[in-house]
C-alpha cells in the first residue's frame, strides 16, 4: 500500500527516513553518486526545521520508505503571487516503476494549490529521459517568456566553504 504524507521533521522517523533517502538520492548518478556528507547528515533536519517555507514529503510503501520530495516555496515578482520549486525528488531503485513519482508530484501540486502558487517550478538533468518524460506527462514544460529569447537555463556559482 502506497502512502504519502507531509513529513513531520520533530517526529524521528519522518526525520531519519528523509535523510536516508536524500542520501540515497545522492549515491544515485542522478544526483551527484556520491554520500551526504557527515555535516549534512547530521545537521539537515535541524537546518530545515529553521525555515518555513520548506516542504518535506514522503512516500511510503507497506510502511517502508520508497521515495521523497523536498520542495521551497518561492515568490513570482510577474505573478506576485507564491511559487513551489521542487528542489528534490527521487524514488528508491526498488521502487521504481510504481507510479510514486507521479503520486508525489500529484501531492506537491495540491500542496501548491493549498499555498494559492501561480506555478510549480523544477529543474532535471538533460540526461535524465525517464524524469523528464514523466514531469513532460503531467504538464511541465521548458520555461522561456519570448521564443525568441529561447528558453531558460539553469546556472551556478558555487561559494567558498
Amino acid at each position: 500500500m502506497l502512502t504519502i504524507i507531509n513529513a513531520d521533521l520533530n517526529n524521528p522517523q519522518h526525520a531519519g527516513d528523509l535523510v536516508m533517502l536524500l542520501n540515497s538520492y545522492a549515491l544515485d548518478p542522478m544526483g551527484g553518486g556520491e554520500h551526504l556528507s557527515v555535516y549534512t547528515q547530521n545537521n539537515l533536519i535541524q537546518e530545515l526545521q529553521k525555515r518555513s517555507t520548506i516542504r518535506a514529503i514522503l512516500a511510503y510503501v507497506d510502511d517502508q520508505p520508497a521515495g521523497f520530495s523536498i520542495c521551497i516555496e518561492g515568490f513570482s515578482t510577474f505573478a506576485c503571487k507564491p511559487l513551489l520549486n521542487i528542489h528534490d525528488i527521487a524514488v528508491l531503485p526498488d521502487y521504481r516503476g510504481m507510479g510514486i513519482a507521479k503520486k508525489l508530484l500529484a501531492h506537491i501540486e495540491d500542496i501548491a494549490k493549498e499555498l494559492h502558487c501561480c506555478k510549480i517550478t523544477l529543474e532535471v538533468l538533460e540526461g535524465n529521459h525517464l524524469a523528464k518524460g514523466i514531469y513532460q506527462d503531467i504538464g511541465f514544460a521548458g520555461y522561456e517568456l519570448d521564443p525568441a529569447m529561447g528558453g531558460a537555463i539553469m546556472m551556478q556559482k558555487k561559494l567558498a566553504k
